[in-house]
């Protein structure tokens, strides 16, 4: 039940030489505590701004059970047309008169020809028809009408039911 101390036949008294033996050595392992820190930190500061960098103008858009059509890789291009009859290509407003000719602008630039129409509800059908038929004119073929989640299905499931998707139908 005893420890046994070896001693070394060197003669040294079992010291090496060149070595203190106060020295701490240096740590050869990489601390990754703080990255992960700022890293879970970055990634919370972006989870809540991501939703405020939308881009859009408040319309209240009509409500549908349509599925979500599928994302690109470039931004899409969004027409909208408010209830007091503003248009709008994103944010900046286009008169009636000058949409073809922004539009086509626009299509030259771009290498997809989808569009997302976002019309209020109380605006007339003959009026959407109108713009559908601009962006036609403009060189975009694809275009989706944007709704809200939550309308009826019209096959006598629940609202909400249908897809679960994000509020967008095509039409083409």
């Amino acid at each position: 039940m005893g420890a046994a101390v070896q001693q070394s036949s060197s003669g040294s008294g079992g010291r090496r030489r060149g070595r203190r033996r106060g020295r701490v050595q240096p740590m050869a392992e990489i601390n990754v505590t703080p990255f992960v820190d700022v890293m879970l930190v970055l990634l919370i500061i972006f989870m809540v701004a991501a939703p405020l960098m939308t881009v859009g103008v408040p319309v209240d858009l009509p409500k549908t059970a349509a599925g979500a059509l599928p994302g690109d890789e470039e931004e899409p291009l969004t027409v909208t047309m408010t209830a007091g009859g503003d248009i709008q290509i994103q944010t900046t407003s286009v008169a009636r008169d000058d949409l073809v000719i922004k539009l086509r602008a626009i299509a030259a630039e771009r290498s997809s020809d989808r569009v997302y129409l976002r019309a209020d509800g109380a605006i007339a059908y003959s009026d959407v028809m109108q713009i559908m038929g601009a962006l036609n004119a403009g060189g975009f073929s694809n275009v989706g009408l944007v709704t809200d989640v939550g309308g009826p299905a019209l096959d006598g499931a629940p609202a909400g039911a249908a897809d679960g998707g994000s509020g967008s139908g095509p039409d083409q």
